[in-house]
């Protein structure tokens, strides 16, 4: 019964959501300019999937997101592992790091932009620069939190650099890894989108700067769900590689 109601649960609380939005714009006749009712964002939102331009856009996005996010993990990870294991390499890096991410990250784009050009190159860049923090920080905590004691075996069985690295390292440090590609790959989208805004000539951040300069404000809303079911699909994508990478550990098994 439990399983049954939380499977019930989330679809009834968007009905509800999805019917109090309706009956506010009818009962207070707001404007369709200013918010409109699920129903036309819905007939917006058929529209443009069944337009050819609008799946473009939407690879535009996807591939400058996935680029982005696979330069901000391998970076992460390259350099969280040795940050984690050597305290004085962490006190060297740590300010720089701790700087390059305090900046706000819009700021940056229209230096991006003058660096890269209006390309993809400038949108795969700051994707990768929004999404490299939490990465990095959960593969330093992951590295750190390895027992003293595996430790103490891996030693005493006199493994060599690379066996405790593939043996034990990298299968402790995993669980907290693939946490932070979880928060960076929402991260990498809100990025690549952020980028189209301010610089991008395609993807779905540009459709939405064009539904907004021609006042369409029902395509508008049905953008933003398309963007929403992108980056659920990213999402869904992180939790499949996380039970099939570690299914022995918790996070990574079917809750019951």
């Amino acid at each position: 019964m439990r399983a049954r109601l939380e499977w019930i649960a989330s679809p009834l609380l968007l009905l509800v959501l999805l019917g109090f939005w309706q009956w506010y714009v009818t009962a207070a006749h707001v404007s369709a300019f200013i918010l409109p009712p699920p129903t036309a964002v819905w007939s917006g939102f058929v529209y443009l999937v069944g337009l050819k331009s609008t799946w473009v856009h939407v690879w535009v996005t996807i591939e400058e997101t996935v680029a982005g996010f696979v330069l901000a993990a391998v970076a992460g990870v390259l350099i969280g592992v040795p940050v984690g294991k050597l305290r004085w390499l962490e006190r060297t890096l740590n300010p720089f790091i701790i700087a390059s991410q305090v900046v706000p990250k819009v700021a940056l784009v229209p230096l991006f932009i003058v660096w890269f050009g209006f390309g993809s190159t400038s949108k795969i860049v700051v994707s990768a620069v929004i999404a490299f923090f939490p990465i990095f920080t959960n593969t330093v905590l992951g590295v750190k939190s390895i027992e003293a004691g595996h430790r103490d075996v891996m030693t005493s069985l006199n493994a060599s650099r690379l066996a405790r690295f593939t043996r034990l390292e990298l299968p402790s440090a995993a669980p907290y890894i693939l946490t932070g590609m979880e928060v960076g790959i929402v991260l990498a989208i809100i990025g690549c989108v952020v980028a189209q805004f301010l610089g991008g000539n395609a993807g779905l951040g540009y459709l939405l700067v064009a539904e907004m300069n021609a006042y369409q404000t029902d395509l508008l809303f049905a953008v933003i769900l398309l963007l929403t079911l992108v980056g659920f699909a990213f999402y869904a994508a992180i939790g499949a590689a996380r039970r099939v990478l570690i299914p022995w550990h918790s996070s990574g098994q079917a809750q019951p």
